[in-house]
This record gives C-alpha cells, sequence and structure tokens, in this order.
C-alpha cells in the first residue's frame, strides 16, 4: 500500500540540503584563502630571512648584547673577553662599534667646533702631520732653454697636543636591573654630552697641558699672510678699546676679505651667545640685516652669507678680547682622536651607585694659520 508523499515535508528536506551544500561550498572556499593566505605568508618570511633586523628587533650583535646586558648591566667581564681590546688592566673594555659610533655621532651634534673641524681617527696615541709651506719656485722658459732646479719645499710638522678626556655618569643597580631602562641610550648620551662640555672648551681656550691646544691659543699678529710666521693667526681690530666699534659692520667685511678666496668659499663664523646678540642688531647702509635667519628646517643661520655657529666657550665681547672668529675650520684646525672610547664598570666607590668610567684620548691644534682669522677688541 502505497503511503501518500508530504510535498511540504519533502520541499523542506531539499531545501536543507541545498543549504547544507552551500555551507560545504563556502568552508571550502574559507579553506582555499587560508591556505592561500599562508602560502603568502610562507614566501614573504622566506624572502625576508636574509635582512637585516630592524633595530631593538633582536639585532643586537653578539659583542653589543654582551657589553650592555652583561657587562653594563650585570658586571660580568668573562664574556667579553672575545670581543673587546681592552681589559681590566688597560682601565676597562672598548666600547662595541655600534655605541662608539652613536656616542661619535651625539659629540657632533652639540660640539660645535668638532662639526666644522678636521677629525681624524687614529690607532696610537699620537698623531703627526707635515704641512708643505711654501718656498718651491716656478717660471717661464723659452722651448729650449735650460730649466733651473726649483727651491726644494718647506714642511712644518703638526702634532696636535692630547690629553685623556674622561666623563663618570652614574646609575643605581636598580635602574640597570630595569629592562625597560634604555642603559644604551642612557650610557652614549650622559657619555657624549660630558665629552662635548669639555672639548668644547679645550678647542677654543685649551692650553695644549694634558689637552688639545684651542684656535684662541695660538699666537697672533696684526699682520697679512705673506708676512706671518706659520702658525700665528691674524686679527683684525675693531678700532675701540672695549666695543665693536662705530662701524663693525665694515670690520666683519674687512675680516671675511682678510681670508684667502679658496678658504672664503667654506666659511664659519664662530662667537658666543652674548656677541651674537649684538651682531644680530647689525644693519648695513640700506638698513638691511647683516644677520639671516635660515629660511628651512636644517639650514644655518648666515652673517654676510656665511653660516654662524654658536660656541659657548668663546669669549666676550671685551678689551682685548677675540669674540669673533671667521674662517675654514676643515682646514684650519685638526682633531687627532683614538678611535675607540673606553669604559670601567665601578660599583664600589660610589654605594649605591654604579659608576662608569668612560675615556678617550683626543688631541687639537691649529692646522693651517691662513684659514682662521680673529676680530680683536682693540684700538
Amino acid at each position: 500500500m502505497e503511503m501518500p508523499v508530504d510535498g511540504e515535508a519533502l520541499g523542506a528536506s531539499f531545501d536543507i540540503v541545498a543549504r547544507q551544500d552551500a555551507a560545504d561550498q563556502a568552508l571550502d572556499a574559507l579553506r582555499g584563502d587560508f591556505a592561500e593566505v599562508k602560502m603568502n605568508l610562507e614566501k614573504m618570511a622566506r624572502s625576508s630571512a636574509g635582512r637585516p633586523a630592524l633595530e631593538g628587533a633582536g639585532s643586537l650583535s653578539p659583542e653589543r648584547k654582551g657589553f650592555v646586558d652583561g657587562y653594563i648591566r650585570q658586571g660580568r667581564d668573562a664574556e667579553l673577553k672575545s670581543f673587546s681590546i681592552g681589559s681590566p688592566s688597560d682601565g676597562g673594555y672598548t666600547v662595541p662599534r655600534e655605541i662608539d659610533a652613536v656616542i661619535a655621532a651625539r659629540l657632533k651634534a652639540i660640539s660645535p667646533i668638532r662639526s666644522i673641524a678636521q677629525v681624524v681617527q687614529t690607532g696610537t696615541s699620537g698623531y703627526r702631520k707635515l704641512i708643505n709651506i711654501g718656498n718651491t719656485t716656478s717660471g717661464w722658459v723659452s722651448e729650449t732653454v735650460a730649466r733651473p732646479n726649483t727651491n726644494t719645499p718647506s714642511f712644518a710638522e703638526i702634532v696636535p697636543p692630547s690629553g685623556e678626556l674622561y666623563a663618570n655618569p652614574a646609575a643605581t643597580q636598580q635602574m640597570l636591573d630595569d629592562a625597560a631602562f634604555d642603559v644604551e641610550t642612557w650610557l652614549a648620551d650622559e657619555i657624549a654630552r660630558e665629552f662635548a662640555r669639555a672639548e668644547g672648551a679645550a678647542f677654543v681656550n685649551g692650553t695644549g697641558t694634558n689637552q688639545p691646544s684651542g684656535f684662541l691659543n695660538a699666537p697672533t699678529a696684526n699682520t697679512n699672510d705673506a708676512n706671518r710666521a706659520f702658525g700665528t693667526l691674524q686679527y683684525t681690530v675693531t678700532a675701540n678699546a672695549s666695543t665693536l666699534g662705530t662701524t663693525p659692520e665694515l670690520k666683519l667685511v674687512d675680516l671675511v676679505h682678510s681670508l684667502k678666496a679658496a678658504h672664503r668659499q667654506n666659511g664659519t663664523w664662530v662667537m658666543n651667545s652674548g656677541t651674537l646678540a649684538e651682531v644680530r642688531k647689525l644693519k648695513d647702509s640700506t638698513g638691511a640685516f647683516l644677520w639671516q635667519p635660515g629660511l628651512l628646517a636644517g639650514q644655518p643661520n648666515l652673517l654676510l652669507g656665511y653660516p654662524v655657529v654658536e660656541a659657548a666657550d668663546m669669549p666676550d665681547i671685551a678689551a682685548n678680547a677675540f669674540p669673533i672668529a671667521f674662517g675654514n675650520f676643515q682646514a684650519g684646525y685638526i682633531i687627532a682622536e683614538r678611535h675607540t672610547t673606553t669604559i670601567l664598570r665601578d660599583p664600589f666607590t660610589n654605594k649605591p651607585f654604579v659608576n662608569f668610567y668612560a675615556t678617550k684620548r683626543i688631541g687639537g691644534q691649529v692646522l693651517d694659520s691662513d684659514a682662521i682669522k680673529l676680530l680683536k677688541i682693540s684700538t
């Protein structure tokens, strides 16, 4: 006996089957999409495997990691022996080159004379340079006339006086144990700040005894390049015993043109903030200011068309002082330094603080005395 077919129930069954098929198809599509995404991620991982890691994302070299996490934070020096050329008997460990580069970059940014002078790296404590001071001759002859011998050139030896520059920042052991404390950046900033303060003063006024000889420590004379001894800087007077004089703008023009044209192309003004405040008020005969601000970010301020460097260690405007210097310092002043900074960790002297005694040997001296000119407050 045949049972009657319930059309409504049969339709519902077909609908359920259809929806199940659609769900299966959607699930298959999702599986395919997931497989494609996974394959693309694996390709990206393989292609980037050889790329250098980003800074701070596990990119520390074994030397750098051992120095920062082992020696600086915990005082463990055993793992440094295979990396460092220094030793405790030498006064500490040399800083890994990455950290030393950070210190050097900060020094250049905040040490005014270093940013414009010639800097050479040496592997020893001494540095010597021969300078040709001329005295060679030349002449004109016809095609068949004998050529006489020319004079032998004269040389001067430059040996920049040097000294041991040190800094001694301190931190508590609790700070060093804190993983969130960026000890590497802190240490580089502290060392660079102290080094910059000390060397900035030495490059301007250093005596040359256990420190660089500053360019204001060089002999001076009010004579031109042809009539002045090598190593002696030329100065121009203000024609006033205690001020910049009645026509300081003209004296600044004279100072610029006392420099040879070849050096003048890379000329830079150097003065302190107080002197700069006076110079910024000066105007030419048309009423225009001699000082012009940099119009774009990173562009230097200009005085008579030449950049101005503010050096706090330059003297103020006073009788017999040299408050303003102008010259090509890249050719005129040389800084010679050992290529490594050494750090000694000292947790005992100043408990509960840990001191980091950083040292570096630095020298400096006037290189070409024709390349730097001075303005003297004098009649």
